[in-house]
């Protein structure tokens, strides 16, 4: 298998992507490429030739510093309500691929390249995603994702991923 992870481009077979979650597989169809032209985001697609395997979103997001777990919170400045976090959007496998680990496979290259760019262009504290069911939050806890109370959103720590091996 020969398999990349690189930008979404034009050459690339959208059409047939499904993975099983009506929006997320419209979401590749119709918006993703409309998203990045507007700077909304960056698409990040597996790919084999041009049969797109799975894909992640990540863009800028901030979220209100109450809800961040309190270890974390006292070390940053009181004065700030909001902090800068890396959202990981949308990540979705094609059900042809799936039971194959390429959604850890992704997830750990969003997680690489967020930690990246934290060090070295933008700040941010974590990754924050955003469920879109308990099967989801199930695959992100395993990673070490924690709930943030009342957001529905789940978060990891910059500190936590630094501790990944890449």
């Amino acid at each position: 298998m020969s398999v990349k992870i690189e930008l979404l481009n034009s050459l690339l077979n959208k059409k047939d992507f499904r993975c099983g979650k009506e929006m997320l597989d419209n979401y590749l169809h119709t918006q993703a490429s409309q998203d990045v032209k507007r700077k909304l985001c960056v698409v990040f697609v597996l790919f084999d030739e041009t049969t797109i395997r799975g894909y992640y979103t990540l863009s800028n997001a901030s979220i209100p510093s109450k809800l961040i777990p309190k270890a974390i919170k006292r070390k940053m400045p009181q004065s700030y309500e909001v902090l800068r976090v890396t959202l990981l959007g949308r990540l979705a496998i094609d059900i042809k691929f799936k039971g194959q680990g390429l959604g850890s496979i992704i997830l750990v290259d969003a997680l690489k390249r967020s930690y990246e760019i934290a060090n070295h262009s933008l700040g941010s504290i974590g990754v924050i995603v955003d469920p879109l069911d308990s099967d989801a939050v199930a695959f992100y806890e395993k990673f070490g994702f924690i709930v943030l109370p009342d957001s529905g959103k789940m978060f990891l720590p910059m500190a936590d991923i630094a501790e990944l091996t890449f």
